[in-house]
């Protein structure tokens, strides 16, 4: 009788995860409880100060956390594909949502970004970031499907222009910029022709030079950046505050709510500048785990991406491991003083609603590109089985029978 070879592949070595889901969802509930203790240990202060409890701020976070798990299991449960047939509408919603922000809305803090609503507001500008993501998946996808190299030039990204324009105009010029540059970065993975790069580098540099014209502080901002010392008492203040607060952590930290950058002695502390409370209150140590598990979140997020059994999936992937991960680059370089100061939340550490639950969606969506993948892997290791081994089928289960 002939020996019958297992259905999976032998393990090699020890295995942290079964799969690549599971890894990222571990990484992710390691993150948020980072976030809820660093949520906490920077705004106590200032919530009992402005609203007579220490909690205030933790409560709403953790609102807002509750919240995203659950549209992250609707977004794992749902199969990814059914939300390309929807991407329209909620565009045109988003969009609506977007000039209602500009049109009705009072200004906070100089600029015009949240819908208030009976309990709580959201903010539109961080759910264009996912709706881009969607929308250059779907036409990276279908110009796939039809054989075609992708273009610079289409609809769905001209409807991407808009919405980070709307954005910008808040004005949020550091969320417009994800909105409109990851869908790019996605067209360059999708397979953008190399010739086409010199429009999109010549157009970004006709970009940046009209930004400066139009707000001339942007400049000395940039200029500011790369030696802030000397301004730390006006432009750059919130760096050289943020380099201090880093440096003082030391290699073990000054412990959970024992630093000092909470009382009002660094702007933002619980959100943009999350990383530099973190590092001073838990130290080098505490922060290098932080940075691996960042680093593993993008390893699986590739290997999702790469496993895909569609070009969608395979797009979809990459905007959530570039929208996650380089918001993370983007906020760590910025509060080491390496790039001039952007609203760029680090993800589920940094304080905020809307970011947060947006960000457990994508995080769920992921979750069901790999889960699909996994799916058909296991259904193919089956049907490989069976086609070598014809009896089988009366050995193992009539369950088998129901695999086509």
């Amino acid at each position: 009788m002939s020996k019958v070879e297992p259905l999976t592949p032998r393990r090699q070595g020890v295995k942290l995860w079964k799969n690549n889901h599971e890894a990222i969802m571990t990484l992710v509930i390691i993150l948020l409880i980072a976030g809820l203790f660093n949520v906490f240990s920077s705004t106590f202060v200032m919530a009992e100060r402005d609203y007579g409890s220490p909690y205030a701020f933790l409560l709403r976070h953790a609102v807002s956390m509750i919240l995203g798990l659950l549209l992250c299991y609707v977004g794992a449960r749902v199969d990814y594909h059914k939300w390309r047939s929807l991407i329209m509408p909620v565009t045109v919603i988003l969009m609506a949502c977007l000039l209602v922000v500009l049109l009705f809305t009072d200004p906070v803090n100089g600029a015009r970004r949240w819908i208030p609503l009976p309990g709580f507001s959201f903010q539109p500008a961080e759910f264009a970031k996912l709706v881009s993501i969607m929308l250059a998946g779907y036409y990276i996808s279908f110009r796939n499907g039809q054989g075609k190299e992708v273009n610079l030039f289409n609809r769905q990204l001209g409807v991407v222009g808009a919405m980070a324009l709307l954005v910008y105009v808040e004005p949020d010029m550091g969320t417009a910029c994800i909105v409109m540059g990851i869908p790019i970065l996605m067209l360059v993975v999708g397979g953008l022709h190399f010739s086409k790069l010199k429009w999109l580098l010549l157009g970004g540099l006709i970009l940046v030079g009209f930004m400066i014209y139009m707000q001339p502080y942007r400049l000395e901002r940039l200029m500011v950046t790369y030696d802030p010392w000397p301004y730390a008492q006006d432009q750059g203040y919130q760096t050289v505050r943020s380099l201090m607060s880093i440096g003082s952590g030391g290699l073990f930290g000054m412990g959970i709510g024992q630093g000092l950058s909470k009382y009002d002695y660094l702007p933002e502390a619980h959100t943009d500048f999350a990383f530099a409370v973190f590092s001073q209150e838990m130290g080098f140590f505490v922060v290098l785990a932080i940075l691996i598990v960042y680093m593993l979140f993008c390893r699986y997020a590739a290997a999702i991406a790469m496993q895909a059994q569609d070009m969608y999936g395979q797009m979809l992937a990459v905007g959530v491991l570039l929208l996650i991960g380089g918001q993370a680059v983007a906020n760590l370089i910025m509060v080491s003083g390496m790039i001039p100061v952007v609203g760029v939340p680090l993800p589920f550490i940094s304080y905020g609603g809307t970011s947060l639950v947006m960000s457990l969606f994508a995080i769920g969506i992921l979750v069901n590109i790999s889960r699909q993948t996994t799916m058909i892997k296991e259904k193919e290791l089956i049907r490989e089985a069976l086609r070598r081994e014809p009896k089988l089928i009366r050995r193992t289960g009539p369950h088998l029978r129901r695999v086509k």
